[in-house]
């Protein structure tokens, strides 16, 4: 049986190294990422759909045009009069990434700012994905609005999954970022947080210190991924699995390395893989991404 993966927030206008002093252009963004990988991982009887806001220029078109092409849905996508994507630029070395971002009048702030069309798309999904930067780009009211659709479908027994993706630069302080980042947890069925993120921010001492916070604040099942030490699971009450991490042969490009793990793992627990299994199969995933440059890399080398 199929159905619908609706991933929530911001895909940007992407450039990243191409040697010689040359930059290649595509788009990408945390969400985005993660449905191009669930979409090139999922069988065909899975729908997955991106909802964004972007802009009336051509390249808000020709990002459109290449989510399409993918076999990413963009009905629910709302197009905003005078608007852009944002942008982003890579700098690399020794296979790790600095970003430089103009975002600050990127449409995808305003896509939370229709309540209604934000609740059908959610409603026609059966399971939601969104980010703490889905949060972080949005005004106040608008992470409010979000927030509440997301808990209606979590009460609703929809599969609400998030990943708190910590990002300080987008947030006003530190003291809301962490509240909205519990907050948007609170409103998921499944947590995916990064541990050096937790550690950094919340002050983890440990990947149990983060499950047991999660837990605490009632999310029920949660994967903590830890780079090269691999995932811990906790699904309800079951014990805590840990999962080894799928040593890369060359790290070119660390970019995309958690959305990848995301969208793989998403596609297999959806279609009733075990939590193990599909995590398993997630760092597979993640260890050929980031043997390639840029965030997205040809579902032909992603393995079966």
């Amino acid at each position: 049986m199929g159905g619908k993966l609706l991933s929530i927030g911001e895909c940007m206008v992407e450039l990243s190294q191409a040697g010689e002093g040359l930059l290649r252009k595509g788009f990408a963004g945390d969400t985005f990422n993660t449905a191009w990988y669930a979409r090139a991982c999922l069988p065909a009887e899975w729908l997955v759909d991106y909802y964004t806001a972007v802009g009336d220029d051509p390249l808000s078109t020709e990002m459109l045009t290449m989510m399409k092409a993918a076999g990413i849905g963009t009905t629910a996508i709302r197009r905003i009069e005078g608007k852009t994507p944002g942008l982003y630029l890579i700098t690399l070395k020794n296979g790790e990434r600095t970003f430089s971002y103009w975002r600050d009048t990127a449409a995808a702030k305003k896509l939370a700012d229709d309540p209604d069309h934000l609740r059908a798309a959610i409603e026609g999904s059966d399971v939601v994905y969104f980010s703490g930067i889905t949060l972080g780009i949005l005004a106040p009211e608008a992470v409010d609005t979000l927030l509440a659709e997301l808990r209606r479908a979590k009460a609703s027994g929809k599969t609400v999954a998030f990943d708190p993706n910590i990002r300080p630069r987008l947030w006003p302080n530190k003291d809301y970022m962490l509240k909205t980042i519990e907050d948007g947890a609170r409103a998921a069925t499944l947590v995916l947080p990064s541990f050096d993120d937790e550690t950094t921010h919340f002050g983890d001492k440990t990947v149990a210190d983060t499950v047991a916070r999660y837990k605490a604040l009632g999310v029920e099942n949660v994967v903590v991924k830890n780079g090269a030490e691999g995932a811990t699971i906790s699904f309800g009450t079951s014990e805590q699995i840990y999962v080894p991490a799928v040593t890369a042969t060359n790290v070119v490009d660390t970019t995309s390395a958690g959305d990848s793990f995301n969208g793989a793992f998403l596609s297999r627990l959806v279609c009733g893989v075990a939590p193990a299994e599909a995590a398993a199969y997630g760092a597979s995933v993640a260890s050929v991404v980031i043997g390639h440059h840029g965030a997205l890399i040809s579902p032909g080398l992603l393995p079966g």
